[in-house]
């Protein structure tokens, strides 16, 4: 990530250059075709997952003479890549049954914001939400504060999880204006409260305001993605708890150090909490997955395979015993984890559970996941394709699918995601303190772990039917796994 930042401080100067240069100065080879659309079809053609099932992507589509001769320029060619008034026209038309298959390839038209993003960097809040139907309405709605990150805005406002929004502004949400109104960079959330009237019938509860209002701006934001951690000692069990939120290798030290404390607490068991983690780093995985364990030093932790044009490198990601910076890992040396999930765990997240089931017993807890173990990795328009002498014409790169992560078995993880041993879902009457042994979810974990019997959900909510889907508030690589560079 260094080397990236050093690369993009010179491609800076060299862009700031090149806006004082007149047309004629710049070389008529490098417009001969749209230098972008250029880069866009070389680097899917070298990377793309699917890139054998796409008949534009084959290295012989435009009359050229297979694969180390599939750079050159031809008329076709030419003509093919002029087709397209946008580099995102062209992308978008060499995916694989996109939304489908593929549902994770992307291009940005703005690099430098992409490469804060991978550092944890955005402009936000510092809120996430849920946002459900009020009950016996289709079309109004409201928003539960599901994550305040720490130290946002928004926790320094004082908001918690578990809040109630029923309105932006003093404008009711919802269906059609609740994504806009909960996205906007300066918010008053106006407050409510969720009643039950004392039944079990959801049909009868009401969303009640309570006449509260906070104001919120967003602001650029680092966050540290070890969100809590907690050691719970209930029922003669020392039990660990920690919320890990995203695998950033820049917090690798912190997530090192809260493990050093539950190693130093003598925890007998793990519950990890990734309900609201869409993914990361590959590495970080693997050295969470030491964490954990710490008896399986350099075995296979995952399988890499990787685009037709990159066979070359399909490998393996073996258990280490060093972070990233060459500190030693606190090791728990555990033969059973409880793993916290949702529909937001996602890649990383869906790693940790397939790659460790292999060697200890893991437990989900939770809802079904995302549905993702496919890897991308950044592509820049240089001559590798690395974050080195990056055209200075233009700021885009590309984060397409470059290959399948599977266990140390070979086994995949279903696109429909992974199903919990203990279902139990999130609804507006149970957002517990995260980390709080009464929360639902974590309180199923320390039940079964206790052998005290299961938390119940309240089945009469039915959540397939009254949740919505959220706004996108938070890094625009939610649910990516990749290769750091």
């Amino acid at each position: 990530m260094k080397n990236i930042k050093l690369y993009l401080l010179g491609l800076t100067l060299a862009l700031s250059a090149t806006s004082c240069f007149d047309d004629d100065d710049i070389d008529d080879n490098l417009i001969a075709v749209d230098s972008i659309n250029d880069f866009v079809w070389k680097g899917m053609n070298a990377f793309y997952l699917y890139g054998e099932d796409v008949p534009n992507l084959t290295n012989d589509r435009f009359g050229i003479n297979g694969f180390d001769n599939r750079f050159d320029f031809t008329e076709e060619y030419s003509e093919f890549l002029n087709g397209f008034s946008t580099p995102e026209a062209l992308f978008e038309s060499l995916l694989f049954q996109p939304g489908v298959v593929d549902r994770f390839s992307a291009i940005f038209p703005d690099l430098f914001e992409i490469i804060q993003a991978l550092d944890g960097t955005t402009e936000t809040n510092g809120l996430e939400f849920s946002v459900f139907l009020a009950p016996g309405s289709d079309t109004e709605v409201f928003a539960v504060i599901r994550l305040v990150l720490n130290g946002s805005p928004a926790d320094l406002a004082g908001l918690q999880r578990g809040m109630i929004i029923s309105g932006v502004d003093g404008t009711p949400l919802n269906r059609d204006n609740f994504g806009l109104l909960l996205s906007q960079e300066t918010t008053t959330f106006n407050f409510a409260d969720y009643n039950t009237n004392n039944t079990d019938e959801v049909d009868d509860d009401t969303i009640i305001s309570n006449g509260e209002s906070v104001a919120v701006n967003s602001e650029v934001f680092t966050e540290n993605p070890v969100h809590r951690t907690e050691v719970i000692n209930v029922g003669g069990e020392t039990i660990g708890y920690i919320a890990y939120n995203s695998f950033n290798n820049n917090f690798e030290t912190e997530l090192n150090q809260a493990f050093g404390e539950l190693q130093a607490a003598n925890v007998q068991h793990l519950v990890l909490d990734l309900r609201y983690n869409g993914g990361g780093v590959v590495n970080t995985a693997t050295r969470l997955g030491s964490m954990i364990t710490g008896q399986f030093n350099n075995e296979i932790f995952s399988r890499a395979f990787f685009s037709p044009n990159r066979q070359e490198e399909n490998g393996t990601f073996n258990f280490p015993n060093t972070i990233g910076d060459g500190t030693a890992i606190n090791s728990l040396n555990l033969q059973k984890v409880y793993v916290i999930t949702t529909d937001r765990s996602a890649s990383a997240s869906e790693l940790i559970i397939n790659s460790l089931r292999p060697y200890i017993d893991v437990v989900q807890v939770g809802t079904t996941t995302t549905g993702k173990t496919t890897i991308n990795r950044l592509v820049f328009d240089s001559s590798n394709f690395e974050p080195s002498e990056i055209n200075p014409l233009h700021t885009y790169v590309m984060f397409p699918l470059i290959g399948d992560s599977t266990n140390k078995d070979n086994e995949l993880v279903p696109s429909t995601g992974l199903v919990p041993n203990i279902e139990l879902a999130e609804f507006p009457g149970n957002f517990g303190r995260l980390g709080n042994p009464n929360e639902p979810l974590l309180a199923a974990a320390i039940e079964d772990i206790t052998g005290a019997g299961r938390a119940l959900l309240n089945t009469n909510f039915n959540i397939e039917n009254t949740k919505l889907t959220s706004p996108k508030l938070s890094s625009p690589l939610e649910g990516y796994m990749y290769i750091d560079q």
